[in-house]
């Protein structure tokens, strides 16, 4: 399985005995895996249906599952509620015995509140069960589209993560040849230094331990060579099967430290300037990341 991203939708529709739903699955970035559930009163197994799919096809992201359902006019009685229906004609009976209002219409009373009801029986258990597992199958269809958006935008990401992955090694590799030149200018810069030092009469130790801090800082080779493993660790997780995006994140903070100490050991322009040119692609790599799974 490729790498997924971690945005994407997916809608499902159904119908069953009277009634109609539709169901929408939502994701956007996160840490971890959270799942929101929104639905109608009476279907409580919903709530967990999507969540125990959501956690059998994701491991990151927010996601939502929202549910509507509606019985159709047909499969719902209703009834006239006489006793409302009796006090508001009882409360009327003073104003129209003294001709102040007129004696109501029939659809005047019918609109009024509490008049007409909607049979309130609720379904016997068989079929209530029916109707639910029929809507589960529909938030499964839901989940399984997101699945799919969510698989999609992580054949693109791909594309994106690979070439700039290629970037960083192109620059560690540009950084081993520019650094190649660093020997020969600390050289330089210690002469300078030496000469200077002289003339202040410096003593043998003081000399030493300024040629060796000048060493260090020459000396790159340890930082290229682990942005070299950051690289192919990094290719190795972008061809995994698995989710890869905290290990992809951990790996954007190595990365970042080991450029920072390049820049920071830097005695040329130039290693200085490939340097920065690395920052800016790893962090256009950390924040790809982000939306991986």
């Amino acid at each position: 399985m490729p790498i997924s991203g971690m945005t994407g939708f997916g809608r499902a529709e159904g119908a069953h005995a009277g009634w109609s739903w539709a169901v929408e699955a939502r994701s956007v970035n996160g840490r971890n895996l959270e799942v929101r559930f929104k639905g109608p009163p009476g279907f409580e197994g919903l709530e967990r249906a999507a969540k125990e799919g959501a956690q059998a096809r994701f491991q990151r992201g927010n996601i939502t599952v929202g549910v509507q359902a509606k019985r159709s006019e047909g499969a719902v009685s209703v009834r006239v509620n006489v006793d409302q229906l009796e006090r508001y004609l009882a409360l009327g009976a003073p104003f129209m015995a003294d001709g102040r209002i007129a004696p109501p219409r029939l659809d005047g009373l019918l609109a009024l509140r509490g008049v007409i009801e909607a049979d309130d029986a609720g379904m016997d258990p068989d079929a209530q069960a029916e109707l639910e597992a029929a809507i589960a199958a529909s938030v499964a269809v839901a989940l399984d589209g997101l699945l799919r958006a969510r698989r999609e935008e992580g054949a693109s990401l791909l594309g994106v993560l690979s070439a700039q992955v290629d970037r960083i090694g192109d620059l560690q590799d540009q950084a081993g040849r520019v650094a190649a030149g660093q020997p020969a200018a600390v050289k330089a810069r210690f002469e300078a230094r030496l000469t200077e030092l002289a003339g202040e009469a410096a003593t043998e130790e003081r000399i030493v331990q300024e040629a060796a801090v000048l060493a260090v800082k020459a000396d790159v080779r340890e930082e290229l060579d682990r942005l070299a493993g950051h690289v192919d660790a990094a290719r190795a997780l972008l061809a995994s099967d698995s989710a890869v995006g905290r290990r992809l994140d951990f790996l954007t903070q190595e990365f970042m430290r080991e450029a920072n100490t390049l820049c920071s050991k830097a005695q040329l322009a130039a290693l200085t300037t490939v340097g920065l040119d690395l920052k800016a692609t790893i962090e256009q790599f950390r924040e790809q990341v982000q939306n991986v799974e």
